[in-house]
């Protein structure tokens, strides 16, 4: 049986928690930085966590995580 292949894309995004979950980081942080505000940067630095609905979708992609 051939091994499976991890979605290259979803890797560089996405990792699994020890608990299952899938942790990703919030979008919005890469440029036009000036018309945000230092608070709102802050909450961006922060990750988050998929989705429930979208959770298994993601879990497709990443066989092994």
């Amino acid at each position: 049986m051939p091994k499976m292949k991890t979605n290259r894309a979803a890797a560089k995004r996405f990792k699994v928690t020890g608990s299952g979950r899938i942790r990703r980081s919030k979008g919005g942080l890469n440029h036009c930085m000036q018309e945000k505000s230092k608070k709102r940067c802050r909450r961006l630095r922060k990750n988050d966590t998929v989705d429930k609905a979208m959770e298994k979708r993601v879990k497709l992609l990443l066989p092994y995580g």
